[in-house]
């Protein structure tokens, strides 16, 4: 049985993905586009059009085209999506980094990807160098100045821009990092299609009036805050104000002083407007709705800020190879549910065991298809093979079931990803550093409950030679990206696994809810 959403399906334009973005930029050029949290530097969608077309310029006259990849690392600030467009504009290709991954994780997407370029900010700079040495890229950029990279305003040149021949079905403007179902990273392919479906479907579901300020923290290298809060505002003509880390006072205090009227939130941020004493200092009776997603958000948490804060939240269901595919954000919804599919997706319900199409109210593995999904995985043709089906349904690897009304509701994961503030954390890449410890014998590792954080990654350690929790976890930090942490070790005789080998994570997390 396929289900499909109440919402009418709509055409999606056959164009680039910056052509798409920038027509706000016609209609409203004396609209402030983009600004940073403290007010001081940001543009016009007039100033914004003009500075992606000028970049798009400098870089085709560099020799920057069709095939070309520009890699970007740096936190959420006004200039991103300048960069992010003028590179898609001149027909290239753009990997989002993220800047806290090791110098390991970051050298290898930039060889996975081929990158020619890549544009920081002036505090990566030398961590930059540093990677850059051992990949093909062959120029630094930094957006201001730093000793040892190119200014980005060099970049910004006069003429024409260039207008290279682009296929939005076929050619690919985004590379994003996702662990799919299980392993290690993989680079998600998606067009200029999947690009413009993915912040259409948005602007649909989650609707933004022209004169909405959206505070920008979910970060633009992960899905949520590239495709929803960055490109699907602009979209839809609203003010942007970028935050590069979250602090929780200083995210209060921006949501007071720029008068920010919708807030893209993870769930551990949903506690904090929920729950922490720091709401009642500030004034944020200018916002209007808070959209939740990376992970499940507790229905207890939702009904506490929308009545702490008199908005209306919404929870949205996708991942990386298919942003936005559930989502609800108008009052009533279904406590626990993500919402009906949004407009031309299909979903159906698959049985884990049989493969049987299941009907209303089973649970099985959700399977979603529509112009959004990826084109594939970036140099894994058997990775693809295993979630996209030839019809173009993806395995998403989560069990749930769709009720009698459409909507959707998450059960439990059948992949094995741990989702930490909204940031996915391999429990085979923990595992494998695990056992490189050399009093380790053998480990494993689960998401584990944790109100603040969603889920915390904890491992289960067996060892030869004593040694101590805290020596293990710092082991494990000094080796992986500060959010892919383990915060808990419980030693343990044996790990248990199944005949053929595999990790019995059920058991685990049974032993973990039950204390024994």
């Amino acid at each position: 049985m396929i289900f499909t959403g109440p919402r009418p399906r709509v055409h999606v334009p056959e164009t680039t993905f910056t052509s798409f973005i920038l027509r706000q930029a016609e209609q409203y050029p004396d609209r402030l586009a983009t600004v940073d949290v403290d007010g001081e530097n940001g543009h016009t969608y007039g100033q914004l059009a003009s500075a992606v077309r000028r970049a798009a310029t400098g870089l085709h006259a560099r020799g920057f085209g069709k095939g070309d990849v520009l890699a970007l690392l740096a936190p959420n600030v006004p200039a991103y999506p300048v960069a992010y467009h003028a590179a898609a504009l001149a027909g290239g290709t753009v990997v989002v980094l993220n800047p806290l991954d090791t110098a390991d994780d970051l050298t290898a997407h930039l060889n996975d990807t081929g990158a020619r370029l890549l544009v920081t900010v002036p505090s990566e700079v030398a961590k930059a160098t540093a990677v850059t040495a051992r990949t093909k890229v062959e120029e630094i950029i930094v957006f201001g100045e730093a000793e040892g990279a190119t200014s980005f305003s060099a970049l910004l040149a006069d003429g024409a821009p260039p207008e290279p021949a682009i296929d939005p079905a076929r050619d690919v403007v985004t590379v994003l990092h996702s662990s799919g179902s299980t392993g290690y990273p993989k680079g998600v392919l998606l067009t200029h299609r999947n690009m413009i479906a993915n912040v259409l479907q948005t602007s649909l579901v989650a609707p933004l009036d022209e004169a909405e300020t959206v505070l920008a923290v979910p970060p633009f290298h992960h899905a949520f805050g590239l495709i929803m809060t960055m490109n699907a505002s602009l979209l839809q003509g609203a003010t942007l104000v970028t935050m590069p880390r979250f602090d929780p006072e200083a995210y209060l205090k921006a949501i007071q002083e720029h008068r920010v009227t919708r807030l893209y939130v993870v769930p551990t941020i949903a506690v904090l407007l929920a729950k922490s004493p720091l709401v009642d200092r500030y004034d944020l009776s200018s916002l209007r709705s808070i959209v939740s997603g990376g992970a499940a958000l507790d229905p207890g948490t939702a009904e506490l800020c929308r009545r702490r804060l008199g908005v209306s939240i919404g929870q949205g269901y996708g991942l990386t190879e298919a942003l936005v595919s559930f989502m609800q954000l108008a009052d009533p919804v279904a406590p626990g549910s993500v919402g009906p599919t949004s407009p031309n997706i299909e979903c159906k319900i698959l049985d884990i065991t049989t493969g049987e199409e299941l009907g209303h109210n089973q649970d099985g593995e959700v399977l979603i298809r529509g112009p959004h999904v990826m084109k594939g995985y970036l140099n894994a043709p058997e990775a693809t093979a295993k979630v996209l089906e030839p019809d173009g349904f993806l395995h998403t690897g989560d069990l749930g079931h769709v009720d009698e009304n459409g909507e959707l509701f998450l059960v439990d994961r059948i992949k094995e990803l741990i989702k930490y503030k909204g940031q996915q954390v391999s429990p085979v890449e923990l595992e494998a550093v695990l056992m490189s410890h050399p009093n380790v014998t053998d480990a494993a590792v689960i998401g584990v409950p944790d109100e603040e954080a969603s889920e915390i990654p904890k491992g289960f350690v067996v060892t030869g030679e004593p040694v101590t929790p805290e020596e293990i976890m710092a082991f494990v930090a000094e080796r992986v990206a500060p959010y892919k942490k383990i915060r808990r070790i419980e030693f343990i005789d044996q790990i248990p696994r199944t005949p053929v080998g595999k990790i019995e994570r059920r058991s685990l997390l049974a032993r973990e809810k039950t204390g024994r």
